[in-house]
């Protein structure tokens, strides 16, 4: 039976980190909406070249698109045994074409992290990113003197060190309103997936571990299994 696993989480929750380290352990893909819509792109084909068209129009992806490239991507050899979403399903109509497509590969499982609004502001308030290499920093929680240790990607990092910016989206008005919309969006996903047994939520204003641990656990529990020790 595949391992399926839809991430859910507002911005800052650390949903993505989550997701890529879950992928990472079990031996099955992350997949990114951004990171598959890049791509289809890139490839040049008809789904690619739908979407390339679109986005130069400045429209949203329709949903019988992306639905398109989700089911090619999970069709894949590498997603066969298993795949973590993240940013799919974003609609009810994209929520129940995941249904289908996993029809026979074993059950949805759903966690969402969940994270109060002012902390989420907070944390994206704090967030600085290296202008050199990208690595992430938390200015809240980290001492001066210690955030060039969370820096050592690059030559020119190890050499003047790291150049850290906070970026123009992290703004408390715009991580507002993304969470705004985060809410408006996803609420019904939310709702689509509450009512069943394969739907956990966890709490993520625990440390980073403690998140991963409990998502190792959401995960057994609704498959009905003992978390490894």
């Amino acid at each position: 039976m595949a391992l399926n696993l839809v991430m859910l989480g507002p911005p800052g929750a650390g949903k993505g980190t989550q997701a890529e380290r879950f992928a990472r352990e079990h031996g099955i893909p992350k997949v990114s909406t951004g990171d598959i819509l890049r791509e289809a792109v890139h490839s040049g084909t008809a789904l690619g070249q739908a979407v390339q068209a679109v986005m130069e129009r400045g429209e949203l992806v329709s949903d019988d698109l992306i639905i398109g490239i989700v089911g090619e991507r999970l069709t894949r050899p590498d997603a066969l045994a298993g795949f973590v979403l993240d940013g799919f399903p974003r609609t009810a109509a994209q929520a129940k074409a995941l249904d289908e497509i996993t029809a026979l590969r074993g059950p949805v499982i759903c966690v969402e992290i969940k994270v109060p609004d002012e902390e989420l502001v907070r944390r994206v308030r704090g967030r600085r990113v290296c202008d050199d290499c990208g690595a992430n920093a938390d200015a809240f929680e980290h001492k001066p003197d210690a955030l060039s240790d969370l820096c050592q990607n690059t030559e020119r990092c190890r050499a003047v060190g790291p150049k850290w910016v906070a970026r123009s989206d992290d703004s408390e008005t715009v991580v507002r309103e993304r969470l705004k919309i985060y809410w408006r969006d996803t609420r019904p996903m939310i709702e689509y997936y509450s009512a069943r047994p394969t739907f956990r939520v966890i709490d993520g204003l625990q440390s980073p571990e403690q998140v991963r641990e409990a998502l190792v656990g959401a995960v057994a529990s609704a498959l009905g299994r003992p978390v490894a020790q």
